[in-house]
């Protein structure tokens, strides 16, 4: 099976910087590229596995139960939901070279509205193709035996008023392994809205586990606003003046 079987799979943010996008900048053209911020790491030999799994991302397309949970949310558009039933990514515009010194060139480039949904997702699966093909049944029993410890850190009077949300999609060791984190910690702390799992950004997870999906806006939209606004020192204002257009009441 592959990796990613749901668009759903990424951050909530994608999704309202998307809707912007969408009624702000439909013609906006960006680049992308990654980097692997670790040195030594091959990921090279992977190339034709990540390829593959990026293949089987852009085969896919919202289900009729993902867009009406969608649309349940306030702050989205029944037009960008519309939208989004039609949407796929596409192959094309992303191109992945293997360089000779074990490092992985990834570039995607295209119209912003038809290519943002691309980042999380590939990171996510950079990182399982990587960690299943690096790492032992251990990894996983380390990673039960530290979040029970974390778990039990949260638990001390003087916390009981801090609150944890999950940010992690893109990092993740596994999709698998994310699951059994946010399944974990909604067992263990309190969801309701006075208690200290806030929620996970992960919409996927979000709808399947009946968590609280978090998130407003990334660093891109503000890089991406200095670029596009008028003027340097006014571009935090021209982005957020268009985010509220973008989710103001029709």
């Amino acid at each position: 099976m592959p990796i990613i079987t749901s668009l759903l799979d990424t951050d909530l943010y994608k999704f309202t910087m998307m809707q912007v996008v969408l009624h702000q900048f439909p013609g906006a053209q960006v680049e992308y590229k990654f980097k692997c911020r670790n040195a030594g790491v091959n990921l090279a030999q992977h190339v034709d596995e990540i390829r593959a799994e990026i293949k089987a991302l852009c085969s896919l397309s919202f289900s009729e139960e993902e867009l009406t949970y969608l649309r349940s949310m306030r702050f989205i558009k029944s037009d960008f939901v519309d939208f989004l039933g039609l949407f796929r990514l596409n192959e094309k515009c992303i191109t992945l070279t293997a360089q000779p010194d074990g490092q992985l060139d990834i570039v995607v480039k295209g119209p912003w509205l038809h290519t943002i949904l691309f980042e999380i997702p590939v990171l996510a699966i950079v990182n399982e193709v990587y960690f299943k093909n690096h790492s032992t049944p251990r990894s996983i029993h380390a990673g039960q035996e530290r979040l029970l410890h974390k778990i039990s850190l949260l638990k001390v009077p003087a916390l009981k008023e801090l609150k944890i949300a999950d940010y992690g999609t893109r990092r993740r060791f596994s999709k698998v392994w994310q699951e059994e984190v946010l399944r974990t910690l909604a067992g263990d702390l309190d969801t309701s809205a006075s208690g200290q799992f806030a929620g996970t950004s992960n919409v996927h997870f979000a709808r399947t586990l009946g968590l609280t999906p978090l998130g407003t806006m990334a660093h891109e939209y503000l890089q991406a606003a200095q670029a596009l606004g008028p003027r340097l020192r006014d571009s935090q204002t021209f982005a957020f003046e268009n985010g509220r257009k973008s989710i103001a009441a029709i």
